[in-house]
């Protein structure tokens, strides 16, 4: 008797083996426009290597093997490790190799160093983001080491900023590369770090620490810099995994997190029991300093956001360019198409937007370009990453039930996608810091009228939008946070689209984004020239 029930066909194969960074001309020509064309090539074989099924397999081990915190060691000492699957390691190379973590603060950056980093970040999302964690505050925790670091850990700053990753349990300036964390989070407060009940006690040029934290990033960083309240107010100190002579610090590391997402990388709660820590900047200032890592991290999280975002898209127009039904490909099919193309025109507008960011973080000598970037890194980092989780979904739905199915990449992308609107500062947070801005930044409104007032009357929707936000601002309330963070988000990004894509993508564009009377159906031409850009081809 024959017993085969039937053949597998009309199956797409995974993607795998995609130039991550070629396949993408919006990405392509963000990174060339902001200033950081001399990175191309690399930024071509960055993405070839991420691209491959080995490299993708990387984080989908590092994730389904999630660290083990180890307390003791075999004679019951203490012992405060993590544990991490090999995978984790060899993703952690790769960062490091590709210096995400520290490109901008060499002493010969090039201009236009911020920008490449932030499209090397957003490769490297789109393969694992846990990673992406540790590398994140050690980018962001850098540029303030510099300038202050205890002067006992003075030689910590050529490891700082090596190419190397060292995970080995040593004092730092025995390692050939370094990793920062942070501990800001109390239980009691959350994102209210006023309330924060850790203190701190001088003594001698050290202060010893005593109480927790909720949420105690990356516990196997080299340091991490932690807010506590000492006699001056609350204070950021930079407390090591090691001290000077080599002995333990006193911090214990409690539990691991039991996350939604983000399973590859470690978060803990700890606890110090009379750790040392060295006092960055002065006494009652460790919410300003802290805060100077804090733009970096967000920026980092609507990277973050929209790499993953990308990686979704990607899926979804692959398998939708091989699956057939009803007699055609699902690319095909009118509102197949149609769905399709506005991911793609949505993802244009980010990246356009991000990487103008980008060249703010870049020229920061200028006043224009810092409050630029002071402006709109709260509101990319509400705006982005509020976007993700509806993004994700649509994408699911172009695979259908395997899109559901662990086989597939997008369980991990959708689990990943909350982290982001949450870590370093939820969405009203974001609003609330832009609101801040809008009221005691000076120079705002000329800065506006000069970046949105330079396309004016190019668009009618665009035009409609500005002169309604420009009402709101008279007056903003509380209660309108968020709409107002949303519309300069919206601006924003139009004026870049509005100023560098083709007439034909930006005025659709617009119609999606901004026609208060509901999105017009992209046309057939722009559908071809999105999905085309999409895929590495010239729109």
């Amino acid at each position: 008797m024959h017993w085969q029930t039937h053949t597998v066909f009309n199956q797409p194969i995974p993607l795998n083996n995609s130039n991550l960074f070629l396949s993408d001309r919006a990405l392509y020509d963000a990174v060339i426009r902001e200033g950081a064309a001399w990175d191309t090539d690399l930024l071509a074989s960055i993405g070839q290597q991420l691209g491959t099924a080995e490299s993708l397999e990387l984080g989908r081990l590092a994730n389904a093997n999630p660290p083990e915190l180890l307390r003791y060691d075999p004679t019951g000492a203490r012992l405060d490790d993590v544990r991490f699957h090999p995978a984790w390691h060899l993703l952690m190379q790769g960062l490091c190799a590709n210096r995400v973590h520290n490109l901008a603060w060499e002493e010969d950056a090039r201009s236009g160093s911020f920008v490449a980093r932030a499209a090397r970040f957003m490769l490297h999302a789109q393969v694992e983001a846990g990673s992406l964690c540790p590398v994140t505050m050690t980018f962001a925790a850098t540029p303030l080491l510099q300038h202050s670091l205890p002067a006992p850990f003075k030689d910590w700053l050529k490891p700082l900023l090596s190419d190397r990753y060292d995970p080995h349990l040593a004092p730092g300036n025995q390692k050939r590369g370094l990793l920062m964390g942070m501990g800001m989070t109390e239980k009691q407060g959350g994102s209210d770090v006023l309330s924060n009940t850790t203190r701190a006690q001088r003594s001698g040029d050290s202060y010893r620490l005593v109480g927790h934290k909720w949420f105690f990033s990356v516990p196997q960083s080299d340091a991490h810099l932690v807010l506590a309240q000492a006699e001056g107010g609350l204070s950021c100190f930079f407390v090591p995994r090691f001290l000077p002579d080599g002995q333990r610090n006193g911090v214990r590391l409690e539990r691991l997190k039991d996350k939604l997402g983000n399973r590859s990388n470690a978060s803990s709660e700890a606890e110090f029991c009379e750790a040392s820590g060295w006092l960055v900047g002065e006494e009652g200032d460790g919410v300003r300093q802290i805060l100077k890592m804090g733009g970096l991290t967000r920026f980092d999280c609507a990277l973050g956001s929209h790499g993953l975002m990308r990686r979704a898209f990607s899926v979804a127009l692959y398998h939708a360019h091989q699956r057939q039904a009803f007699g055609k490909n699902l690319v095909d099919q009118p509102m197949m198409r149609e769905v399709l193309s506005r991911m793609a025109l949505q993802l244009e507008g980010q990246t356009a937007f991000l990487f103008r960011l980008a060249r703010a973080w870049d020229g920061r000598a200028t006043p224009e370009e810092t409050l630029w970037a002071r402006l709109f890194t709260p509101v990319a980092k509400f705006a982005v990453c509020k976007a993700g989780m509806p993004f994700v979904a649509e994408a699911m739905e172009v695979l259908g039930g395997i899109g559901y199915c662990e086989e597939s990449e997008l369980p991990r992308l959708y689990r990943e996608m909350p982290v982001n609107s949450i870590w370093e500062g939820s969405g009203n947070i974001m609003c609330l810091d832009v609101l801040r801005v809008l009221a005691k930044q000076q120079g705002i409104s000329e800065l506006l009228h000069d970046a949105f007032g330079a396309v004016k009357g190019q668009d009618r929707h665009f035009d409609r939008a500005w002169r309604q936000l420009q009402q709101q601002l008279r007056k903003p309330l509380e209660a309108q946070g968020r709409e107002i963070t949303q519309q300069l988000y919206l601006l924003a990004t139009g004026a870049q689209m509005l100023q560098f894509a083709s007439p034909s993508i930006a005025q659709a564009w617009c119609r999606m984004m901004l026609d208060i009377r509901g999105a017009s159906v992209v046309t057939e031409q722009v559908q071809n020239d999105l999905l085309l850009r999409a895929t590495g081809g010239v729109g």
